[in-house]
């Protein structure tokens, strides 16, 4: 078996379904202020305080098997995103206190709505920049990072983050449309069709971007064999295009949430062919930084047991929580 090709796409799996679920919550909490009323943001708080935190564990598994299975990986890349990690780790612990402490004062209400505001916008930009930085590439030399403290902000990352919150506000606006009093509903139709016309500029942006300044992708993307192949994505991304905004169109908000969420999922591929088989790009391949295969196999049989309890649990929460929320009620 090739257990690095399988981490390879364990990983990019767990990185995935943690920017699908957690992006609608930190979205959320970027739309907070917007609220018109005291009973609206508690409502807004209310769908997805079941289940933020555990949205999280994704981020848990994500860097905890990096760590893990491609030790490599993460000694090079760790120095090269140490500050907007940081960043957005006190951004989510800042939103995560907010979440607490924002019901238990009337008073100082107004400071912690904006520290969920601010927590939830820090990580999304964060984590936004830290995608950028991946994809302009990280400076190796030999085994080691040989960029600077921060090479991490550039134009680049810069747009690549707010091109991630405007994706994560269209994913809250499409939550809310899905969990809000039906009279509390329209004008989140509007705000997902504004942020998802500027979603879809930023990846048009990204998408010319990327390859007209990086010569090994613009060779993935134009040159190689499988050219003609790749471009399927292009045309299956702007099919979910047309296909979300006439689902906001027809104010049908679960098909949007999904083609939302197919949105990410295009954007992914389109990102895994841009840079595979590198896992610190573009400098040094999966296999390069993965640990032996006894490592591997011995990780990948916890991992067999563990990810789908997690997937039950997830599901389950979902599941159980499903359906809108009624004015008054969920979490005090």
């Amino acid at each position: 078996m090739d257990y690095a090709l399988i981490w390879y796409a364990l990983i990019g799996l767990a990185v995935l379904i943690y920017v699908v679920l957690d992006g609608f919550d930190l979205g959320i909490g970027i739309l907070f202020l917007s609220g018109h009323s005291d009973q609206e943001r508690d409502l807004m708080m209310n769908s997805i305080a079941p289940v933020w935190d555990g949205n999280e564990t994704w981020l848990v598994l994500g860097g905890g098997g990096l760590f893990a299975v491609f030790p490599l990986a993460y000694a090079v890349v760790m120095p090269a995103l140490y500050a907007p990690i940081i960043i957005m780790l006190l951004g989510l612990i800042l939103r995560g206190v907010s979440f607490e402490y924002r019901f238990r004062t009337q008073r100082g209400r107004f400071l912690w709505d904006s520290a969920f505001f601010i927590g939830s916008l820090t990580a999304a930009l964060m984590q936004g920049i830290m995608l950028g930085t991946l994809l302009q590439g990280i400076a190796v030399d030999g085994r080691a990072y040989a960029g600077g403290w921060f090479d991490w902000v550039s134009p680049f990352t810069l747009f690549c983050g707010f091109a991630l919150i405007c994706a994560y506000i269209l994913l809250g606006a499409c939550w809310l449309l899905i969990k809000l009093p039906n009279d509390l509903m329209a004008r989140y139709y509007t705000i997902a069709r504004r942020w998802g016309v500027a979603l879809v500029a930023s990846i048009f942006v990204v998408s010319l971007w990327l390859p007209l300044s990086n010569a090994l992708v613009f060779e993935r993307w134009f040159g190689s064999a499988n050219s003609l192949l790749f471009f399927v994505i292009p045309v299956l991304a702007a099919v979910i295009i047309w296909q979300l905004f006439k689902a906001l169109l027809d104010h049908r908000a679960l098909r949007a949430y999904l083609l939302g969420i197919g949105l990410f999922l295009v954007s992914a591929l389109g990102f895994g062919v841009s840079t595979f088989p590198y896992l610190v790009p573009f400098a040094l391949t999966f296999r390069e930084v993965a640990a032996p295969d006894k490592s591997l196999a011995f990780l990948l049989a916890g991992a067999a047991i563990l990810l789908p309890l997690i997937i039950a649990y997830t599901a389950y929460s979902y599941w159980v929580f499903r359906g809108k929320l009624k004015h008054d009620e969920g979490y005090h």
